[in-house]
């Protein structure tokens, strides 16, 4: 099996890590849409456009039979289109993990913290209120502008990156919050921060397991046999920090640089 995994940046490797725990036999191709980061703060058109490019990409470079949009912002605004346009192709997207989150929260206070243009989407709006409805549940939601930029550049710990993290966390930390739904896949990098700021026994739910394992079941379903090496290739569409990439992955083939038609 061939898959293609994409994110504005880094993050999405937090998903391609948890694949490296359940995929095998397979190749993983992934891209780093780094010239165009962060995607939330983009508009919903700019998202659909990179998204259907590197796609194209993937398809006629590397030939993939499965694609992952390892980006919540991407899902919310691209996976209807793309699959509509490719029916044939496996295409499972990234959503925040609500449902989870409400099965295991004690208190009844959830946090999601999430870019701006995941919040403000239909998808996100439409699966909160649904789940909330369910259950009587408080969701305390937080925007994070900044943040990704901050783990991209790799101040996991810096005092900017805690302080904006203080700030977004306190109001959470004050309610009661006990289980945060991490809305993007970059958030997982600063999860140990994020519990430090929380000072309480918080669950942080964060979707890659998830992916992977129903990646495999449809990888199966269309004979994917799920033995022998797995091999990973990173692709970026501009710089990247390399020591960010180690701290998530360690079994990578190589880092190439690559040019995606933005028009």
């Amino acid at each position: 099996m061939r898959i293609g995994v994409f994110d504005s940046g880094l993050g999405g490797l937090t998903v391609v890590q948890a694949m490296t725990q359940v995929i095998k036999g397979a190749q993983i191709f992934y891209v780093a849409d780094t010239k165009n980061a962060p995607y939330g703060e983009k508009t919903p058109e700019q998202i659909l456009q990179y998204s259907l490019n590197i796609t194209n990409y993937l398809i006629n470079t590397h030939q993939i039979d499965a694609l992952i949009l390892a980006c919540n912002t991407a899902t919310s605004s691209a996976i209807q289109h793309l699959r509509e346009t490719y029916p044939s192709l496996i295409i499972i997207g990234t959503e925040p993990g609500i449902k989870p989150a409400i099965e295991q929260t004690r208190t009844g206070k959830i946090g999601v913290l999430a870019t701006p243009a995941t919040l403000q989407g239909d998808k996100y709006k439409t699966l909160a209120q649904m789940l909330s409805s369910q259950k009587s549940v408080d969701i305390f939601e937080q925007a994070c502008p900044g943040l990704v930029e901050q783990i991209e550049k790799g101040e996991l710990e810096s005092e900017v990156t805690k302080g904006l993290l203080e700030t977004w966390l306190s109001p959470m930390r004050e309610n009661n919050v006990d289980t945060i739904v991490l809305g993007c896949t970059h958030y997982p990098l600063v999860g140990q921060s994020i519990e430090k700021i929380m000072d309480c026994n918080v669950s942080l739910i964060h979707t890659g397991e998830a992916i992977s394992r129903h990646l495999l079941t449809l990888g199966i379903q269309k004979g994917h046999l799920n033995e022998g090496d797995l091999q990973v290739h990173i692709h970026t569409t501009g710089e990247i920090r390399i020591e960010v990439v180690e701290s998530i992955i360690e079994n990578y083939v190589h880092i190439q640089v690559i040019e995606v038609d933005n028009h």
